[in-house]
C-alpha cells in the first residue's frame, strides 16, 4: 500500500453499523469466555473454589492479560490495519475485563458499586491523560504508537467497567433481561443523539463504546446463568463457541476498512 495513502488511515476500523454489531458480540463472548475460564474451568463457582490456593479470577486475569499485552504489542508494531488482529485484541481486552472486574467486585470485597466507581474513575483518568498528552481522544488519531497505547489502555478499563456496571444493574430487580433492555435503550438514545444533536461525536463514541460492554455482559449472563437466577442455563463453553463463530463470519462478510486518520 502506498505510504502516503496509508498515513491517512488509522489502525482501527471505520465506525459503521457492522463495527457495533461485532463489538457487541465480542463483549458478549468476553463475558461467556471469561466466565468459562474463571468460574467453570478454574472453579470459582464450584464447591472447590479456593481449595487450590489460587484465585480463579486472578489466574484468569493473568492469562487473558498476558494475551492482551502480546496482541497490543502486535497491534502497535503492525504497519496497517489488520481486521482479525484488531478484533482478537478487542476480545482479549473484554475477557480480561470480565475476570478483572469479577476479581475486584467479588474477591476484593468492594462490591459492584465500589468496583463500578473505581473503574469509571480509571476510564475518565485515562481519557483525561490521553487528551492532555496528545490533544485529542478521537479514534482518528489512532495511527501513532503513543495514541494506540492510550487507546488500548482506555478500552481495557472501559471493558472492565462495563462488566462491573452490567453485573450491578442485573443483580437488582431488573434481572438480566431487564438490564439488557436498559443498556440497549441507552445505546439507542446515544445513536439518536449522534444523528440529531450537536453533542461531540467523540464523546458519544466513547459513551457508546462503554455502554456496549455492560450490554454484552448482561446478555452473556442471560445465556449462561442458572434458570433460578433468571438466566437460560446454556453451556458457557458452547455459547462461547457459537459467538466466536458468529464474530468470525461477520469479520469475513462485513467489509472491514480502516478509519480515516486525523490530519495535523
Amino acid at each position: 500500500m502506498d505510504d502516503k495513502f496509508q498515513a491517512a488511515l488509522t489502525k482501527v476500523p471505520a465506525v459503521t453499523l457492522g463495527f457495533w454489531i461485532i463489538k457487541i458480540l465480542a463483549t458478549t463472548f468476553g463475558e461467556t469466555m471469561g466466565d468459562t475460564v474463571s468460574m467453570s474451568w478454574l472453579g470459582e463457582t464450584t464447591e472447590a473454589a479456593g481449595q487450590s490456593g489460587l484465585n480463579g479470577y486472578l489466574v484468569g486475569t493473568a492469562l487473558f492479560g498476558g494475551l492482551l499485552a502480546l496482541l497490543v504489542a502486535a497491534q502497535i508494531r503492525a504497519r496497517h490495519f489488520h481486521p482479525f488482529l484488531y478484533w482478537a485484541t478487542i476480545i482479549a481486552s473484554t475477557t480480561a475485563g470480565t475476570t478483572l472486574a469479577d476479581f475486584a467486585t467479588r474477591s476484593l470485597g468492594i462490591g459492584y458499586p465500589g468496583g463500578s466507581l473505581l473503574l469509571l474513575s480509571a476510564v475518565l483518568a485515562s481519557l483525561l491523560i490521553w487528551h492532555r498528552a496528545l490533544g485529542s481522544i478521537s479514534i482518528s488519531s489512532v495511527h501513532e504508537p503513543s495514541a494506540e497505547l492510550y487507546y488500548w489502555i482506555t478500552i481495557t478499563f472501559s471493558q472492565t467497567l462495563g462488566t462491573a456496571l452490567g453485573d450491578w444493574v442485573a443483580d437488582g430487580p431488573l434481572g438480566y433481561a431487564g438490564a439488557s433492555a436498559i443498556f440497549g435503550g441507552a445505546l439507542a438514545l446515544v445513536a439518536a443523539a449522534y444523528f440529531r444533536s450537536r453533542i461531540s461525536h467523540v464523546a458519544l463514541f466513547w459513551l457508546a463504546f462503554i455502554l456496549t460492554r455492560p450490554l454484552g455482559a448482561v446478555v452473556g449472563d442471560l445465556l449462561d446463568k442458572p434458570v433460578a437466577d433468571g438466566g437460560l442455563a446454556l453451556s458457557r463453553a458452547a455459547a462461547s463457541l457459537v459467538l466466536a463463530a458468529a464474530i468470525t463470519v461477520l469479520i469475513v462478510v462485513v467489509p472491514q476498512r480502516p478509519g480515516a486518520a486525523r490530519q495535523h
